[in-house]
C-alpha cells in the first residue's frame, strides 16, 4: 500500500488539495458572479440553445461571463479579451466568425445561435462599450460566415 505523505504548511495549517479544474471553474463563477450576478442569473450557461433574441439578452446571457458585464475582459483561470473600445470590431467580419466559429479558448457559438441571434450580438456589442460601429451585421452576412 501507497502512502503520501503532506508536509505541514509553516503556520501548521494542514494543506488543501484542489484540482487545477475545480479552482478554473471556482474562479470563473466568482469572476462572473461578482461582477454580472446581479444582472443575469445564467451568467453560466450550459444549454445548447438559447432562447434570447436581442443583442443585449444575448450578451449578458452567453458573453459577459466571460467577457464580463462592462465588456472589459478579464484574467484569471484564464485570459478574456476586452470587447470595450475594441479596434478589431471595426471589421464587422471578424466578430461574425469568433462568434460562428470561435477562436483560442472561445468556442463556436455557430451551433447554438441562429443567424438572426448572432447578427443581433454582433451588432449590440459593436454599437455598445465604447464602440461605435454603425454598418450593421445582415442576416446574409452571417450565413456566408457559416463553414
Amino acid at each position: 500500500m501507497r502512502t503520501s505523505t503532506l508536509r505541514q504548511a509553516p503556520d501548521g495549517a494542514k494543506p488543501r488539495r484542489f484540482t487545477a479544474a475545480f479552482m478554473a471553474i471556482l474562479l470563473v463563477t466568482c469572476a462572473g458572479s461578482t461582477v454580472a450576478g446581479a444582472q443575469s442569473a445564467n451568467f453560466l450557461s450550459t444549454t445548447t440553445r438559447y432562447p434570447e433574441a436581442s443583442g443585449e439578452a444575448l450578451y449578458r446571457a452567453i458573453c459577459q461571463g466571460c467577457h464580463m458585464a462592462d465588456a472589459r475582459g478579464a484574467t484569471g483561470a484564464g485570459t478574456y479579451p476586452a470587447l470595450a473600445a475594441d479596434a478589431k470590431l471595426e471589421a464587422a467580419g471578424y466578430a461574425v466568425l469568433v462568434v460562428v466559429q470561435g477562436q483560442r479558448a472561445m468556442p463556436p457559438f455557430g451551433y447554438a445561435l441562429s443567424d438572426e441571434q448572432i447578427a443581433a450580438v454582433v451588432n449590440y456589442v459593436r454599437t455598445h462599450f465604447g464602440n461605435g460601429y454603425k454598418d450593421e451585421i445582415t442576416v446574409a452576412d452571417v450565413k456566408a460566415a457559416r463553414p
